[in-house]
């Protein structure tokens, strides 16, 4: 009797604990009257994985025609579609600006992640960095004297300034600005594709390869792989979306169907109606390609269509991890500031500025084993997002998913498995000096973690106490239903103990 009253009053006092605690907890929503759009998000998902199919034309080169176009339209089912449905489920349960970092902080605490969020944010500034490098590379065609010194310098600056104000000025015209940069970098391929029709041998398509030129597996799994990514990244604009709950599988649909489509199609016009030469196939073929089957003016138009999809990759980029910060500012990760946004255009001003500093800082370094760090810490982030997936699952059952991916807990295994076998494979190839680089970055995501702590142990900055508590508050409430439920049911089972010792007792 005494053990099951001392039940029922510890039962009472952390009920009583957990509402204080969830009382205590500041109310964090998103003020931005101007929420992004279906239409916006489906292009910004778009150039978060894409941006076109600029980049695909090495899977030619590394494997012939046939598997390249097997690769394109099988690994999309076994990487993108399970990426995808992990992006579509935890979006729209934990609707807020943050992503990835809400869903390992969820999972497994403040540490991992912070760590998450130091993994993604390094990984993606450093991709950021090499758009306005690359978008200099196409100018040099035109304008030389960006070649090289100076002047590429200020080009590479001024471009970078140029387009970070442009993602300052408002996530609605960045979403509107990617579906405009969008449509005019396809159209040059949609046309290349209709002009080639008559052209096309469909027996190139199955052909292997040039004789006497070997495969190149290691360079074919990568260009798949980083065609086919970064699906997750538009998950730090949730708190930006209009209803979020209905828009991001929808979102995530129609942009994965654009992206298969914007890859495959040119793919089979170029590879069917061109004679293969194998060593042709390299970054930038595509071009070439459309000077073959159409004319001059259709390569000049492709290229002009680069640049416009490096300026959609850079602006989708900076969002994502300008957003990245904002939401660890609202989780206590990252100094409240963090999180501020501007006077006028309701944005993350102070997020923007660190992502572009840092961007700037690694434009001028060598980018070679930076760039393949920066792969090394994304494939982390995904094994550790996947996890989280999972054990969200196991943690939160009845958690309200407002889109479930419907597979049992045996079943999601395995689809991240597959996946996760790709993300080792990457870590497992990494150089000593990746190694050691994505090394020095991991130990700066774990003192930046206890460097916060001490920071509020020390009231330094100011944090936001305890977890945040965003729109699905649900979390919080389920964890109070789940102590009523507890404590309901020991007052209910006490009396029945009771009565059954008193029946056996009058029995005998």
């Amino acid at each position: 009797m005494r053990m099951g009253a001392s039940t029922c009053s510890a039962s009472s006092q952390s009920l009583i604990e957990h509402e204080q605690q969830l009382q205590s907890q500041p109310q964090i929503t998103t003020k931005n009257p101007k929420k992004l759009a279906l239409i916006p998000l489906v292009f910004l998902i778009y150039f978060e994985v894409s941006g076109g199919p600029y980049g695909e034309e090495p899977a030619v080169g590394a494997a012939g025609p046939l598997f390249a176009i097997l690769g394109f339209l099988i690994f999309p089912f076994i990487w993108s579609i399970p990426e995808a449905l992990v992006t579509a489920e935890l979006a729209t349960a934990f609707p807020g600006n943050g992503g990835f970092v809400i869903w390992a902080h969820q999972a497994f605490g403040p540490f991992w992640g912070s760590l998450m969020g130091s993994w993604k944010f390094l990984s993606g500034v450093i991709n950021l960095a090499s758009y306005p490098i690359l978008c200099v590379d196409y100018l040099k065609l035109v304008i030389p004297i960006f070649s090289s010194g100076l002047p590429r310098f200020f080009a590479i600056f001024v471009s970078t300034i140029v387009l970070s104000f442009l993602n300052y000025s408002g996530l609605s015209i960045v979403g509107y600005t990617a579906v405009g940069l969008g449509i005019v970098s396809l159209c040059p391929f949609i046309l290349m594709s209709l002009v080639a029709i008559p052209k096309i041998d469909p027996s190139r398509w199955i052909s292997l390869g040039q004789k006497g030129v070997g495969k190149d597996w290691t360079l074919y799994i990568n260009t798949l792989f980083w065609n086919l990514n970064f699906w997750d990244n538009a998950s730090t604009l949730a708190g930006e979306v209009e209803e979020p709950q209905k828009m991001y599988p929808i979102a995530l649909f129609s942009a994965g169907i654009l992206t298969c489509l914007g890859y495959i199609i040119p793919l089979l016009a170029a590879t069917g109606a061109i004679p293969l030469e194998q060593e042709d196939w390299v970054d930038g073929y595509l071009a070439s390609a459309g000077e073959v089957i159409a004319g001059k003016w259709l390569k000049y138009w492709i290229e002009i269509g680069a640049v416009l999809s490096i300026i959609g990759l850079f602006e989708a980029q900076l969002s994502s991890c300008a957003y990245q910060l904002l939401g660890m500012a609202d989780l206590g990760i990252s100094p409240l500031i963090f999180g501020s946004r501007s006077k006028w255009f309701n944005t993350p001003w102070l997020g923007i500025l660190i992502s572009t500093a840092f961007a700037l800082s690694v434009s001028y370094l060598d980018f070679t084993d930076i760039i393949s760090s920066a792969n090394f810490l994304y494939s982390l982030g995904m094994l550790l997002e996947f996890a989280s997936f999972l054990w969200l699952r196991v943690k939160f059952p009845g958690l309200e998913r407002p889109f479930k991916v419907p597979i049992g807990v045996r079943g999601l295994v395995v689809m991240c498995l597959i996946p996760s076998v790709f993300l080792a494979y990457v870590l497992a190839v990494a150089t000593k000096a990746v190694y050691l680089v994505s090394a020095v970055m991991t130990l700066f995501g774990i003192v930046w973690y206890f460097l916060m702590n001490i920071c509020k142990s020390k009231m330094w900055f100011e944090f936001n106490n305890g977890e945040q508590k965003l729109e699905y508050e649900f979390i919080s409430a389920l964890s109070s239903l789940t102590l009523i439920w507890k404590w309901v049911t020991t007052k209910i089972q006490i009396p029945l103990k009771l009565r059954s010792i008193k029946t056996l007792e009058l029995s005998a």
